[in-house]
């Protein structure tokens, strides 16, 4: 079965093209000011216009309020919503307010980290997996960090799922066949510095993936 791709934190018209290129499912438009992959409404505006309408696009927030994710929808056109820092209930109120598909986020470190995932049953559509960063930390992701990729291996999964956290062309197919994902999510992997995406990496790790 194919893995699909989701290339996140895009800000580019070159790095649109790049994965929609290498075959990616899913765009990621990161609407965080604090995050080096923020877009403003017309940035995200312009760029929704250039992706392919086979093509997904996902807006990544980090507990949104109302106005900022009604305005994002709609500028974005967006498909999905990936919340960070959101919790079930309030994750449940967006979904029924924007009618869009609810991605929950949940932060894994150690084993019992995993747990949080049952409680978006009925509350989103999709599980992200990604590395829980450090205490203090500015940023919810997009750092690099990846974490045990075999605590997922036999974990009942509550909902649908995709792996994020420090993927790479290099680590990608050993992530695949460690935690089972058919679904893989990279933001800072694929970018010569922090924000700003690689077109040749974007294609690497999508070729990658490919192979898996």
């Amino acid at each position: 079965m194919r893995v699909s791709i989701k290339i996140c934190g895009v800000s580019t018209p070159e790095a649109i093209d790049a994965a929609v290129a290498g075959g990616a499912s899913h765009i990621g438009f990161v609407f965080f000011p604090p995050s080096p992959r923020h877009v403003g409404f017309e940035q995200a505006a312009a760029l929704a216009d250039r992706v392919p309408s086979h093509v997904r696009k996902v807006g990544v927030f980090v507990d949104p309020d109302d106005a900022l994710v009604e305005s994002t929808v709609s500028a974005g056109r967006l498909d999905a919503l990936q919340l960070h820092k959101t919790a079930p209930a309030r994750a449940a109120a967006i979904r029924s307010r924007t009618k869009c598909e609810l991605w929950g986020a949940v932060a894994v470190k150690r084993r019992e980290d995993l747990d949080a995932a049952q409680r978006f049953r009925g509350a989103a559509d999709r599980i992200l997996y990604d590395a829980k960063t450090p205490e203090g930390a500015k940023l919810p992701g997009g750092m690099g960090m990846r974490f045990d990729w075999k605590l997922l291996d036999g974990f009942p999964h509550p909902l649908p799922w995709l792996l994020s956290g420090g993927l790479d062309a290099a680590n990608v197919a050993d992530a695949v066949g460690t935690a089972g994902a058919r679904m893989v999510d990279v933001s800072s992997g694929v970018e010569s510095a922090p924000g700003v995406k690689d077109v040749d990496k974007i294609a690497a790790f999508c070729k990658a993936v490919a192979q898996c």
